[in-house]
This record gives structure tokens, C-alpha cells and sequence, in this order.
């Protein structure tokens, strides 16, 4: 029979620093969905934009200045590090 603990340490070490990544790998994945959704919203604007009505425009409009205001405040505390 096994005594102590049934899981070998490097597994738990590789555990540990799979499920708790570093903080600047969860501020690239903030980074990279603020940047999908501006381009996502721009290709809807691009390709869609006679056929949405003009609230729905107004709205992918603000949509995108946020995630750059966001982005912007994101990356400005990167530089700060």
C-alpha cells in the first residue's frame, strides 16, 4: 500500500501551473478577445452595413470604441509593468 500522498509531486506541480497561469497570460487572453470583437464588429459593419438599421449600427459603433477604450486601459498597464 501506498503511505503519504497518492500523487506524484510533478504531477501536481504541473497541475498547479496549468490551472493557475501567470497574470499576463489572462491579460492576453483579455487582449485577444477585446481585438476579436472589434474586428468581428468592423466585418459586420463592412459586409452588413445596408442591410442593419441604424440603431443596430449605432450599437456596433459604440461596441467598438469600448473594446478600444479597453484595450487602450489594457495596454497602457502593460507599459506601466
Amino acid at each position: 500500500m501506498m503511505s503519504g500522498n497518492p500523487m506524484p509531486s510533478s504531477v501536481a506541480n504541473m497541475s498547479l501551473q496549468m490551472f493557475s497561469p501567470r497574470r499576463s497570460v489572462i491579460i492576453d487572453m483579455v487582449m485577444i478577445q477585446l481585438i476579436s470583437a472589434i474586428l468581428c464588429a468592423l466585418f459586420i459593419l463592412v459586409l452588413k452595413g445596408n442591410e442593419i438599421n441604424q440603431t443596430d449600427a449605432s450599437m456596433l459603433i459604440i461596441g467598438i470604441f469600448g473594446s478600444f477604450m479597453g484595450l487602450g486601459t489594457i495596454y497602457s498597464r502593460i507599459n506601466r509593468m
